[in-house]
């Protein structure tokens, strides 16, 4: 035990950072690459696609949606057959490998296509990482009152590498902070650009990644039919008690996720009408990922003490305003209070959701059930910036904002409902763990 947390939850936890801080890298790069003119975009902008015009902007919101949708859909199957071959360890190298591939080959494609490939490629490799390292985490818990704990440090570190890297890529990319254009480097006698050094960097995150799990960890043992040939997702509750508590944990995470998703694409109005720098609108979006990094730990073992479902509840009644206010309010320092509000609803909700979704694995499978989760996290990321635009146009500016606050309330709704206490409280070990 380290930091009172198990050396082995550590060593994913700086794996998934390293992993991460690789793939938010990418999320600031690619736009840039692709826009830089590198990339060849000839006979592909300003064609017609069902009725639509493909502008550069949609291409490259292509780009980055296809991750998050490959990876989302992926995750139930990869997460089902990794449950039922117990082999979660090489499931996670795979994926990393795939994803360093991809990282690699940026520098040398030129073509939109090529591109778009190499970025689908990637979240192949993310549909494999994901459920089994997020299985791994559930596994190692040697009671539910350690599994809210875990998971608190796991997202503690996976939100570091995800929120530093946007600072670190601008910094690799230009050369320093505030500075602009493309800086080249001169390593060994051979020049290069700073695009090639960020994806560089991307890769050496996949590499840290893998070494430490290949070095440091080991598969628990897992029966190998922990997971059912069924690869659909269960909407009722094997009980007959109104829908399956995973399900509904799924649906709300998806719409969690999809308001947190609405702020990105609104910099240009969000700027204007609040006058404000573009410092400051970045500070306002990782204020979310702030407040998930100093609250996640505390929250989740909280959770394992007093409860899940009283923070599951309180995060969705939390998110209700602070989504509603991003769409009204006028001053800037009022919308960073709302996004950092908006952080703390997102931190009781999530780790909480997560160690109540082991709670329940059992004879599903860890990496089964809460695939469920992960992948609607992943979707609603992918889902957001595309509502929050389609939205923009059909409305106002408080539109978005107005529909996300709708469906917290939906969320909130329903998990109040149909969402079912896992712990009995005061318990040192209430339930036996899945692997008991």
């Amino acid at each position: 035990m380290v930091l009172g947390t198990d050396s082995r939850i550590l060593t994913l936890a700086f794996a998934r950072m390293a992993d991460a801080l690789g793939n938010s890298f990418l999320i600031i790069v690619l736009p840039l690459y692709i826009a830089s003119g590198q990339v060849t975009l000839a006979g592909i902008v300003g064609t017609e696609l069902f009725g639509f015009v493909l502008r550069q902007e949609t291409l490259i919101g292509l780009v980055l949606s296809l991750f998050g949708l490959l990876n989302s859909f992926g995750q139930p199957l990869t997460g089902r057959l990794s449950d039922r071959t117990g082999r979660r360890r090489a499931f996670v190298l795979t994926g990393l490998v795939l994803f360093a591939i991809g990282s690699a080959a940026y520098p040398f494609l030129t073509s939109y296509w090529s591109v778009l490939a190499a970025r689908a490629f990637q979240g192949i490799g993310a549909a494999f990482t994901i459920p089994a390292t997020i299985a791994l985490v559930n596994d190692y818990a040697e009671s539910d009152s350690e599994r809210g704990g875990n998971f608190g440090v796991f997202n503690t570190f996976r939100l570091v590498g995800f929120g530093f890297g946007p600072i670190i890529a601008g910094v690799v990319i230009t050369g320093g902070l505030g500075a602009e254009g493309v800086v080249s480097y001169v390593l060994g006698g051979l020049t290069f650009s700073g695009f090639t050094a960020a994806f560089a960097v991307a890769v050496l995150g996949a590499v840290v990644s893998f070494a430490l799990v290949a070095l440091l960890i080991e598969d628990p043992p897992v029966a190998e039919d922990a997971a059912s040939k069924d690869l659909s997702i269960a909407v009722m509750d094997p009980d007959g008690n109104g829908l399956d508590s995973v399900f509904v944990l799924g649906v709300g995470t998806f719409m969690m996720a999809t308001t947190i998703a609405l702020f990105a694409t609104l910099e240009g109005p969000i700027r204007m009408r609040l006058d404000e720098s573009t410092f400051m609108f970045s500070v306002q979006f990782a204020a979310v990922v702030i407040a998930n990094v100093l609250l996640q730990v505390p929250i989740g073992r909280a959770s394992d003490r007093f409860g899940r479902r009283p923070f599951v509840v309180a995060g969705f009644v939390v998110l209700v305003p602070s989504v509603y206010a991003q769409g009204i309010v006028t001053d800037p320092w009022l919308m960073l209070g709302a996004r950092f509000v908006q952080g703390i609803a997102v931190a009781l909700v999530f780790a909480p959701s997560l160690a109540l979704a082991g709670d329940l694995a059992g004879a599903r499978g860890s990496g089964t059930t809460l695939s469920v989760l992960t992948m609607a996290f992943g979707l609603g990321v992918a889902v957001g910036p595309l509502a929050s635009g389609v939205l923009f146009n059909l409305g106002s500016f408080s539109t978005p904002f107005t529909v996300g606050t709708a469906m917290a309330l939906f969320a909130l709704g329903l998990t109040y409902w149909q969402v079912e206490e896992t712990l009995a409280v005061g318990e040192e070990s209430p339930r036996p763990s899945p692997q008991d």
